[in-house]
């Protein structure tokens, strides 16, 4: 079966209501073990059901946000979602009261345990109003990034398509595209401030309504952190500033000096080599192919996987008019179904979607054996280190992408990799600071970003563009308006890759043994756990990035780019 074949169907909400309302009583009311696990079932079935008409309209929807039926669908689930918390919450309290719990600890993962107390804490019925509410305002803000139609170069641009421009030969081009893209969301600033500064007000509102000081601690909550707190985040983004920062600015003028720059102005960041950025050497179609040959290659795990995403047609890549921004792989339950969705725009970018997304959708496939289905996925700290490590297991089939441009390609992908690093902690620190004051005007806001800006991103030139001067590069990241706190996760999950990049480089064959093992724990562990079972170090250890760093900094400076 393939994914257009799978069927949509709207709940009905009041009908599930009165069965998760059965049901919940028949959790409070079973003589034995056994009732107690059947009625858990049918929950566990019902709720599954409801993810996957939930997720199947939000991906139809993302791949066109223009389609009449899709867009309405997306309405009614930014109304009903809080819903489908609220049975959630349900179930989970009628499970965590039972006596029945601690047998139920026999047969599912602790992780569910963990996540429904934080589903409790997360939610009350006095919060519905506002959770719909702040659907309503991030489906406001997916739908202002997806309609940008912007004409440049003869055609009309969205928002990812004219980003391939940045890294064009011509300094004239990217300074020119960059303008373009920029000047779009200038234009949208009004709107952008209106949407994040009532999305800041209102998660500060649900916050205080269930009893927390600010929303900082009841975003760490709704991310399902476990094992570490502000404090300990707080510690790792100065490891970042000390170790992260001084190897990123290295590269950064490396860069400068290499493009015969006299100063490194904003629009020539993404422009790394004189002589052009590694850029596939295939249209989609080939690509898609070489990933196949890759992965049968890579083992027999990764090629049934590959052959199955193929065959059901669970890849939608190119970058079309109304299509949402960005990348993501999501699982559909029914149909025990990864789905990978990404705008290819003919950059190196498009390959990364290939190893990153691609590792998300082989680790859910792997583990999606695992119930209740809230534990396949890892929280998202855990979940990056199955995309990220993927990304670098794939390095030996790069030069079937690249071709010549093969070590532009591994340069380019380890420097990203660093460069990143100063920038998540940037927007995660940025994060903190606004809702721990979420007091501050929007113009207090944009000036947070931009001191903090300067402490991890010192590079950044913005003398052409004010718009970027005042402080709202942000702008561009859906995560701050979308999902509060989801971003130090791709940092941790990073440093955690590198240290998989490190084994490969030293040539330990078990590597990908301790990869494909974690893959397969899925989200039955926490995350720090996931690290101990890969035989990695905790991001959180003291010196966690020195070692690594070192390496990375050599491999880099041994390299022959121009």
């Amino acid at each position: 079966m393939k994914f257009q074949d799978y069927q949509y169907q709207r709940i009905n909400i009041e009908d599930m209501g009165m069965q998760i309302a059965q049901l919940t009583t028949l959790l409070n009311d079973a003589t034995s073990y056994q009732e107690f696990l059947q009625a858990f079932k049918e929950a566990e079935k019902l709720l599954s059901h409801a993810s996957t008409m939930e997720n199947l309209s939000y991906i139809r929807h993302s791949i066109n946000t223009k389609d009449e039926f899709y867009d309405k669908e997306n309405d009614f689930w930014d109304e009903h979602e809080p819903f489908l918390q609220k049975f959630l919450v349900s179930v989970v309290k009628a499970v965590l009261d039972s006596p029945y719990k601690e047998e139920l600890k026999k047969d599912v993962p602790e992780t569910f345990f963990l996540i429904g107390e934080n589903a409790l804490r997360s939610f009350d019925e006095s919060i519905m109003e506002d959770l719909q509410e702040e659907n309503r305002l991030t489906s406001e803000y997916d739908k202002l990034i997806a309609s940008a139609q912007i004409e440049f170069d003869g055609k009309t641009c969205t928002l990812a398509s004219l980003m391939a421009y940045f890294e064009n030969p011509k300094e004239e081009v990217r300074r020119a595209a960059f303008g373009a893209y920029w000047g779009y969301l200038e234009e949208q600033e009004a709107q952008l401030d209106h949407i994040y500064d009532q999305l800041v007000k209102l998660r500060d509102k649900i916050a205080k309504k269930l009893g927390f000081d600010n929303f900082v601690e009841l975003g760490y909550i709704r991310m399902d952190r476990f094992g570490y707190h502000q404090e300990e985040v707080a510690t790792y983004r100065r490891q970042i500033l000390n170790d992260a920062v001084p190897v990123a600015n290295k590269l950064y003028e490396a860069q400068r000096v290499r493009l015969g720059l006299d100063k490194m102005l904003a629009h020539n960041n993404d422009y790394v080599f004189n002589t052009g950025n590694p850029t596939p050497k295939h249209d989609k179609d080939t690509m898609v192919g070489i990933a196949k040959e890759m992965y049968h290659e890579m083992s027999a795990e990764t090629g049934e996987f590959i052959d199955f995403m193929i065959e059901r047609e669970l890849l939608d890549l190119e970058a079309k008019p109304g299509k949402m921004a960005g990348g993501y792989c999501t699982y559909i339950s029914n149909y025990q179904s990864p789905f990978i969705f990404s705008n290819f725009n003919g950059t190196s970018g498009d390959v990364d979607v290939l190893t990153h997304e691609a590792g998300h959708a082989f680790q859910v496939y792997c583990s999606r054996w695992i119930k209740p289905e809230n534990c396949i996925f890892p929280s998202s700290d855990g979940a990056e280190i199955h995309s990220m490590g993927m990304e670098f297991f794939a390095w030996p089939w790069m030069e079937r992408f690249f071709g010549e441009d093969v070590d532009k390609y591994y340069y380019y992908h380890l420097a990203s990799t660093i460069k990143f690093l100063p920038y998540g902690a940037l927007v995660d620190h940025y994060q903190h600071e606004v809702y721990n004051h979420p007091e501050m005007s929007i113009a207090q806001r944009k000036d947070t970003w931009r001191r903090l800006e300067k402490q991890y991103l010192p590079h950044k030139n913005y003398e052409e563009v004010p718009f970027l001067e005042k402080g709202t590069w942000w702008f561009r990241q859906l995560h701050i308006f979308n999902y509060p706190f989801y971003y130090i996760d791709y940092t941790l999950a990073q440093v955690v890759a590198l240290q998989f990049w490190r084994r490969l480089q030293e040539g330990d064959e078990k590597a990908f043994e301790d990869y494909h093992a974690i893959c397969k724990i899925g989200g039955s562990k926490i995350f720090t756990d996931i690290v101990k079972a890969a035989n990695l170090k905790s991001p959180f250890e003291e010196g966690c990035l020195v070692d690594v760093m070192k390496l990375a900094d050599q491999y880099l400076e041994n390299i022959q780019v121009k």
